[in-house]
This record gives C-alpha cells, sequence and structure tokens, in this order.
C-alpha cells in the first residue's frame, strides 16, 4: 500500500510540474534531478528529464512497500508469539475454557503451533463434567481434526531441534484423537485405527524418549487391548488377519517407564500403575500407587476424577 501511494504521488508531481521548475526532493536526489534537468531542458519543454527520473521513484517506492511489508511480518509474528505464551498459561492455570476460545480465534490458521492446541484444547473441553452428551461428541470429533490437519503441515522451522519437538507433539496428540473418535465409531474402526495410533506414539517416543506423556499414552494403548473382552476379540480375530495384542505386563512397563522419565507428571498414570497392579493380583503395590493417585493435588476435573476412581477401588480392596 505505501508503494502504491508513492507511485500515484510520483505519477502526480511529474505530470503536472512546470517546465522549467526544480522538484521538491530532499538530499543527493534533488542534485541529481537538477543536474540532469539542465542538460535536457530543450526537450519536450524538459518533461523527458522529469521521466527519466521515474526509475529512481520506482525504487523508492518498491523500497518503501518492502520495508513496510516486512514490519507486518515482523509484527504478525510477535502477535502470533503472545498468543501461544497466552496460551501455554492458561493452560498451565487449567483454564480449560478460557484457553478454548482463544485458540478458537485461530482456527483457520495454517500454523501447526495453533492447530495441536487447539486440537488438545478441545479435547480437554470435552471431557469437562458439565458438558453435554452432544457437545462432547462434537468437541471430539472437531479435536481429531484440528489435529489432523496440525499433523500435515510440514512448514520449515528454524531450528532442527524446534521441528522435532514440533513434530513430536503433532504426532501424539495425533494419536490421542484418533483413540477418541473411536469411542463413536464402533469396534471395527477402533481396532483398526489401534494400528494408526500405535505407530503414531512410536514415533513421539523415538522423537524424545523422555517425553512421559507419549509413554503414558502407549502404556494405555497396552491396557485396553490387554482388557478387551472377549466377544471383542472375536470380532478383531474375524476381520484383522492379526488383530493388536497387548497384556498388562507390557502396560505396567510403560506406564513405570514414564513415571521414571517424569515422576509424579500427571495423576491418571498414577491411577493406571494401581489398576495395573490389580490386574496382575499384586494388591500391596496396587494399594500403594492408588494411594498416590488418591493423594495427588487436583488441579483439573481429570484429577478429580482420578481422585475418586482410586477411592472407590480403594474400597474395593479394603484398602
Amino acid at each position: 500500500m505505501a508503494g502504491a501511494t508513492f507511485m500515484r504521488f510520483a505519477a502526480r508531481t511529474v505530470l503536472s510540474a512546470p517546465a522549467c521548475k526544480a522538484v521538491k526532493i530532499r538530499g543527493y536526489h534533488r542534485q541529481y534531478l537538477t543536474t540532469f534537468r539542465s542538460n535536457t531542458s530543450t526537450i519536450n519543454g524538459g518533461r523527458t528529464a522529469f521521466l527519466l527520473t521515474l526509475p529512481v521513484l520506482s525504487y523508492l517506492g518498491v523500497e518503501a512497500y518492502r520495508r513496510v511489508q516486512s514490519a507486518t511480518v515482523v509484527h504478525a509474528l510477535e502477535k502470533a508469539e503472545e498468543a501461544v505464551e497466552q496460551a501455554d498459561y492458561l493452560y498451565s492455570c487449567g483454564e480449560t475454557e478460557k484457553l478454548y476460545q482463544l485458540l478458537l480465534q485461530y482456527k483457520d490458521s495454517d500454523d501447526a503451533e495453533f492447530l495441536w492446541r487447539l486440537a488438545r484444547a478441545s479435547r480437554d473441553l470435552s471431557l469437562l463434567a458439565h458438558i453435554a452428551a452432544d457437545e462432547k461428541k462434537r468437541l471430539t470429533f472437531e479435536a481429531f481434526e484440528y489435529a489432523k490437519k496440525a499433523l500435515e503441515k510440514n512448514e520449515a522451522c528454524f531450528a532442527a531441534h524446534k521441528g522435532k519437538i514440533q513434530q513430536l507433539t503433532k504426532c501424539k496428540w495425533y494419536a490421542v484423537c484418533l483413540s477418541d473418535i473411536g469411542d463413536y465409531e464402533g469396534v471395527k474402526v477402533k481396532i483398526g485405527n489401534s494400528y494408526i495410533i500405535k505407530e503414531h506414539l512410536q514415533r513421539a517416543i523415538e522423537l524424545n524418549p523422555k517425553d512421559a506423556t507419549s509413554i503414558h499414552i502407549l502404556g494405555y494403548w497396552c491396557f485396553a487391548f490387554a482388557e478387551l473382552a472377549w466377544y471383542q476379540r472375536k470380532v478383531a480375530a474375524m476381520i484383522f488377519a492379526s488383530p493388536p495384542t497387548a497384556t498388562y505386563e507390557e502396560a505396567l512397563a510403560f506406564f513405570l517407564k514414564a513415571e521414571e522419565v517424569d515422576p509424579n507428571f500427571y495423576s491418571k498414570n498414577l491411577l493406571m500403575l494401581g489398576k495395573s497392579y490389580m490386574s496382575l493380583k499384586d494388591e500391596g503395590n496396587a494399594v500403594l500407587w492408588l494411594r498416590k493417585a488418591r493423594d495427588y493435588p487436583p488441579h483439573t476435573e481429570e484429577d478429580k476424577e482420578v481422585h475418586k476412581e482410586a477411592l472407590d477401588l480403594l474400597k474395593k480392596l479394603s484398602a
């Protein structure tokens, strides 16, 4: 816009200027034009001199436009970074609904940094106790679409490390959201998706072996297939040549690894450790971890649900 305005100004000046009057331009540009005009004043009443100066004016106009463009891009990047920082702050405070409303402004963005955060926020909102069943379903599928869109973005990053972390995050949340929609699409789809889910989780862990969340989710994947009902196993065997299988021992190993990487990082991991030990008939360790889950400070709705489930299981164990 600045360049176009400058060019309109230049055109008006050239076409309306008298033949023998100097153009009001500062510094060396003025000196250049005056010298040049004195040698050409007899050609077309001096107007040729003005017309020949258009390349100089064009250059100045383009440079002005480029500078405005550059400043606009920098401002946009700074604004985006501020929004990401604000989003991370709201997430750390457990402000799920405010976070969702903030990120919803960027739902049409092509920036994966916004998209995977919006997927996570949509999912977290769907898990709140007061969310109605229809709204929960809508948010679940919405979260998957954002996670899918984020995964499809392969934009270049300023540093290899940043690119690696971003890819890890996208793989992780795509796997989580894909698993969630399986609850609405039946056993066949859920089992079919499980191969993809496991692949993305393994990829996330490969990118960062210290990511406790991805390790926990893979443990949860194992636990879900370990406790698969017999009729679901039968359906899986009929549809798939080699249906996914897992054991409680495998699930336990992942939950323990997640806790080793980042102790006490997630109330649900403590709960799943207790449930895994219960499934393996190890009551002593089950009580140990269920008590830890019960005593975990509740910061989110999920923490409160974990607290309640841990209490119920401890009662069942008479502990």
